[in-house]
């Protein structure tokens, strides 16, 4: 083997024990996000407790209560419960898609979603959920007219229809991508 051989075999070594290295650092840096995740547990404990302290603080209101009042509670109440949804979503999901997989393949209580909601899905679902949010909150809005100026129904309205919009174009984007993605399978069958 000449000098030079073995320069440039060492050299190439010794890049790949540094490119290795690398590697490695930066497939382990994916566990700075858990205790992102844990956070959002804490999130979640918080909106339950949220949850819980509206619903003891008006149960003793209800016999008092107009119909307009137990529809807002109602919608305060489903409102905190779809946020939690969506902070599961992303607690589950994250965590799948982005850290590690969850090792409770055979948990009766995993739900099916679970493991199989890829980037993309996790996009369409967090989309519907923040319309979803939004939409109860613009209810609550439109159900106490009395309380917000003009000004301030329309930017809620239009705030809520930036997020049916954005919605809407997450969907629309993955439906191409597939059929792109179909099309380009079915061309190297042919």
């Amino acid at each position: 083997m000449s000098p030079e051989a073995h320069t440039d075999s060492a050299a190439r070594a010794d890049t790949s024990i540094f490119e290795s290295a690398i590697e490695r650092v930066i497939f382990a840096s994916r566990w700075l996000m858990a205790p992102v995740y844990l956070g959002l547990v804490a999130s979640l404990g918080i909106l339950v407790y949220t949850f819980f302290s509206e619903l003891v603080q008006e149960v003793p209101n209800i016999p008092r209560m107009t119909e307009t009042d137990l529809i807002l509670l109602v919608l305060t109440l489903v409102d905190l419960s779809l946020a939690g949804n969506l902070v599961l979503i992303v607690i589950f999901s994250g965590y799948e898609n982005f850290v590690s997989r969850i090792d409770a393949a055979h948990h009766k209580d995993r739900p099916s979603w679970m493991g199989t909601l890829d980037f993309s899905g996790l996009k369409i679902k967090l989309a519907t959920s923040i319309v979803a949010i939004s939409g109860i909150h613009l209810l609550k809005v439109f159900m106490n007219l009395d309380d917000y100026s003009e000004k301030q129904l329309l930017w809620l309205t239009i705030i809520h229809l930036t997020f049916v919009v954005s919605g809407l174009c997450f969907a629309l984007m993955d439906w191409i991508a597939s059929r792109a993605s179909h099309a380009s399978k079915g061309g190297r069958d042919a």
